[in-house]
């Protein structure tokens, strides 16, 4: 009978895996709607420029910098409530993220300028903070449902499955948001406000649905507070080749999906005439997601998670390489774009996956080999990173606009030249093509956990967890 203590500790069930995805679903859909609908909302709706709402983003990840790291260092010194250590924090910070998610799209037109922006800012970085209280504790739960590396890649798998049906309402209201005003199609606040609290409301729903069907089945103790203890724990985590790897990775993969999610609000409005459908491309990447789902666990676990998703990122960034060689010669379509949208989502689906499976490798590694045990801390770290994607999506978005003129106004757009129209298509498939290719460079060529090398680093872990628990 095996009596490892990575054995003791798996042994996950179909429940938890649900339970699990339920978690991603929730944080999706809040989230969702700042990929999907927010940026144009602030340009459309509220008339902020496009440069503020840049400057905005960067402001608030500069103090995520700051927030973060604490927010961890918080919970890994938290005491163990009998709910448990991760599990406890989802329920109570659902409700306070899902409002303040609403009050992101409150229609203060009535405002000032300075007023309008000063409402954005307080709500844009209120709405970060509390998706963090809640974030870290989620993404740290896998490192306790089981020990076992091939269970959190099924987890990794199911939590991807989750954050794909979360997506999918922001980018619904992202096509559905529009009225016709004069013969000029224009975003609507009121629906806007009302979808966004619907699904605000559906948020709280799969969070408690994943508090209540997940279970901690690893002994985990809060870590003592020292003085610079967080300033160690990020210094080990910056020299941690593994992890500043899968952090960059996915900071860049997260930046294109947002890149594509919330540009194509204004590609599909103005170059392709079709905002009705804004959310195809978005819907046509993930379909792939539906078959893959089924083996990519195994895949990973027989190739190694780093060869299969740097491969398949490296077949989505050659297809967005053939619409813009495509586009030099005068063909570009809608459904040519479509299709290669789904082309490419069979390349990103893996990494999509196992990105987590990809990270909590790297959070392995690092208790191993540095004896690190801040994992709420070593995620509140990974949280940023994927945050300064999203800052970086913002930047890719809003520089395109300003470089064609784009002023916020629907009235002030009709009259693009055909070359700043061909210009906004040709960033829509460049901007990925570049970032899935770094994002290929990085896994293949410094992320070091092979197979065999995750195979040894199990055998390493079991040692080290039964020398910590007996």
């Amino acid at each position: 009978m095996d009596t490892s203590y990575i054995s003791r500790t798996s042994g996950i069930k179909a429940k938890d895996k649900i339970g699990y995805a339920f978690g991603d679903l929730a944080s999706c859909l809040v989230f969702g709607l700042t990929q999907s609908v927010l940026n144009k909302y602030y340009t459309d709706v509220l008339e902020i420029s496009v440069l503020n709402v840049m400057i905005m983003t960067i402001i608030a990840r500069i103090w995520d910098a700051v927030n973060d790291p604490i927010w961890g260092r918080l919970i890994d010194g938290a005491k163990k409530y009998p709910d448990g250590r991760y599990r406890h924090w989802i329920k109570i910070f659902a409700l306070p993220t899902a409002l303040a998610a609403v009050l992101m799209f409150l229609d203060v037109r009535g405002f000032s300028a300075g007023g309008r922006l000063a409402w954005i800012y307080v709500t844009y970085i209120l709405f970060g903070m509390l998706y963090t209280c809640i974030n870290i504790p989620y993404g740290s739960l896998a490192q306790v449902i089981t020990s076992s590396d091939k269970e959190r890649s099924s987890l990794s798998v199911f939590r991807s499955i989750g954050s794909t049906f979360g997506a999918m309402p922001a980018m619904v209201l992202a096509s559905m948001c529009y009225v016709t005003v004069d013969g000029v199609k224009q975003m609507d606040a009121r629906r806007v406000f009302i979808g966004a609290a619907a699904i605000a409301v559906f948020s709280v729903v799969f969070y408690f649905l994943c508090y209540g069907m997940s279970r901690e089945r690893v002994d985990s103790q809060p870590t003592p507070h020292e003085k610079g203890q967080t300033a160690k724990v990020i210094k080990t985590l910056l020299k941690s080749r593994p992890f500043m790897a899968v952090s960059v990775a996915s900071m860049l993969f997260l930046a294109a999906q947002m890149f594509g999610q919330g540009y194509n609000t204004y590609l599909f409005h103005h170059y392709f005439n079709a905002p009705g459908l804004t959310m195809l491309p978005t819907v046509f990447q993930y379909l792939p997601v539906a078959v893959v789902m089924f083996f990519a666990t195994r895949l990973g676990n027989k190739f190694g998670r780093r060869e299969v998703c740097s491969y398949g990122i490296l077949l989505a960034a050659a297809f967005y390489l053939v619409l813009f060689v495509l586009a030099l010669f005068g063909v570009t379509n809608v459904w040519l774009y479509l299709a290669a949208c789904l082309a490419s989502g069979v390349g990103t689906a893996f990494i999509f996956l196992l990105v987590w499976a990809l990270a909590t490798d790297a959070i392995d590694y690092n208790k191993v080999t540095y004896g690190l045990n801040d994992e709420a801390t070593s995620y509140a770290f990974y949280s940023f990173m994927r945050k300064l994607g999203q800052t970086v999506a913002t930047i890719l978005i809003n520089v395109p606009l300003l470089r064609i003129g784009y002023s916020g106004s629907e009235l002030k757009t009709e009259g693009l030249s055909a070359d700043k129209l061909q210009s906004m298509y040709n960033f829509s498939v460049m901007i990925p093509a570049v970032l899935f290719l770094l994002v290929f460079i990085t896994l293949r060529f410094i992320y070091p956990l092979s197979r065999k090398r995750i195979e040894e680093l199990q055998v390493e872990k079991e040692k080290l967890l039964r020398e910590q628990n007996g």
